[in-house]
């Protein structure tokens, strides 16, 4: 008897250890798959976004460039450069929702290389406008074709990666904004030396817009698409990424739009309040993004100095976005990163509005505003990416938001007219209150999403954070389901 004893204790000990083993190989072979992932999907799309986001901004660039004179009459207003900024973010708001559910119906690497192609002729074709209309023309194609590529890839990234990984890998995604707000200024600062046969910002527009034509083929063989149809998988590792997919939620399989998903998605207050504070970030990003080289010129620096000083305060904000994700992902709290990213951003309107004449303050603004902006948008993508439940409500709610928000880019364009020069009081007080704004919203859902987690809690307990939720009938009203908050 005591011998029988001791054998089953023996047994159960090595069954003990062979669990402990598998486990412990399980999470080995989970995280060669999550670099393996980061290896194919990161470079691709960080280089994608880089270029997408030069190509949008870079008119900032070329109107130090002499761009208003040669083609909008001198524009002695700046009534012409702000509508031609801003046309391409009504083209980019009307075709987001409806762009990026149709990307379900389509394998991502088509749907992404498509679009690439798409901006990269509409971007070049720049360079070959003379006048108001061919700007117009070229930007609203521009804003067609990227909204088919930006707010598809949030949605393409939850195909891949947990909740505790989604926060800095959009932050490396969207740092690479920052990163082409630097990129961009060496660039224009470059071009501004060269002494070519066409206008400098021509050259500016084809140097940033020829590649993307390449690189969208290259996108077409190198992205992988969803782990159940993707060859870039062994099966061995296509079943794990199908776990990880699918834990905390249920993820659609192939190319299914559940139509109850987008009115669900439609009519949810929390994804209104969340464009409330992308409208605000936005906003300011779009003010950024075009006249960042303006309003470091009215500190007194000549125009080339100008480009070349709006290299730090980008390469100071991709670093603070990454931190600041890395910390909310290893948290699980998106809300406050958001509500504090908002406020430094408000701050550094803040003393621009206050401190006119210290030119070293008002430089360290920039910096303050560059680090909030571009860290409250791409903590609250992330956040946004794993709070709507199923793949077709995130399809839906991911760029609703965003559409809300881009209004505020439309705003942020027109803000800022020559005439205001060179304090720009408007455009500063402005984008201040409405950084202020994004900062209540954002604790708002924080406080929100916590009380929604707790009354669940109550009713039905803890669950386990890693099983499967069934989100296809209720999305995040699922009982299991539980909100980043």
């Amino acid at each position: 008897m005591v011998d029988e004893e001791k054998l089953a204790v023996a047994l159960s000990e090595d069954k003990s250890q062979v669990d402990s083993d598998d486990s412990a190989w399980k999470i080995d072979e989970e995280k060669r798959l999550v670099r393996k992932l980061d290896m194919r999907i990161l470079p691709i799309t960080c280089l994608l976004y880089l270029f997408a986001y030069l190509d949008r901004a870079n008119l900032g660039n070329a109107r130090l460039q002499g761009l208003p004179q040669d083609t909008l009459g001198g524009d002695p207003t700046g009534v012409l450069f702000e509508w031609v900024n801003s046309v391409f973010f009504f083209s980019y708001i009307i075709c987001q929702v409806p762009a990026t559910i149709l990307s379900k119906l389509f394998p991502p690497s088509y749907w992404i290389a498509l679009s690439t192609i798409g901006w990269g002729i509409c971007s070049t074709l720049m360079a070959s406008a003379f006048n108001f209309g061919g700007l117009m023309t070229a930007r609203i194609g521009l804003g067609v074709f990227e909204a088919v590529f930006g707010p598809s890839i949030p949605l393409y990234f939850s195909f891949f990666y947990t909740r505790t990984e989604m926060g800095l890998r959009m932050a490396y995604w969207f740092g690479f904004a920052a990163v082409a707000g630097a990129f961009g200024g060496l660039i224009a600062f470059g071009v501004q030396n060269v002494h070519a046969t066409i206008q400098n910002w021509r050259l500016l527009f084809i140097i940033e817009g020829v590649p993307v034509f390449f690189l969208g083929f290259i996108t077409l063989f190198l992205l992988p698409n969803r782990p159940e149809s993707t060859r870039f998988f062994t099966e061995r590792e296509r079943a794990l990424a199908l776990e990880r997919m699918n834990r905390s939620t249920s993820g659609d399989v192939g190319a299914v739009i559940n139509k109850k998903h987008i009115t669900l998605a439609l009519l949810d207050w929390r994804v209104h309040v969340g464009g409330m504070i992308y409208f605000g970030a936005n906003c300011a990003l779009a003010s950024i993004s075009a006249f960042l080289p303006t309003i470091i010129a009215t500190f007194g620096y000549t125009n080339a100095l100008s480009q070349l000083l709006t290299v730090p305060p980008y390469a100071v904000a991709a670093t603070v976005l990454c931190l600041t994700s890395y910390t909310s992902d290893r948290l699980q709290n998106r809300g406050l990163a958001t509500a504090g990213a908002c406020l430094v951003g408000a701050i550094g309107y803040l003393l621009l509005l206050v401190v006119p004449n210290n030119v070293q303050v008002r430089y360290f603004a920039v910096f303050c505003i560059c680090s909030g902006t571009y860290t409250a948008i791409g903590v609250i993508i992330a956040w946004y990416a794993h709070n709507l439940g199923s793949e077709t409500k995130k399809a839906t709610g991911l760029p609703m938001f965003m559409a809300i928000g881009q209004c505020g880019s439309i705003l942020g364009s027109h803000i800022f007219p020559t005439t205001d020069g060179p304090r720009y009081i408007r455009g500063f007080a402005i984008s201040c209150g409405l950084e202020a704004f994004a900062t209540i919203c954002a604790l708002v859902l924080w406080v929100s999403y916590k009380r929604d987690n707790a009354y669940r809690d109550m009713l039905h307990g803890r669950p386990d954070p890693n099983a499967r939720v069934d989100t296809s009938v209720l999305a995040d009203k699922a009982p299991a389901f539980r909100y980043i908050p």
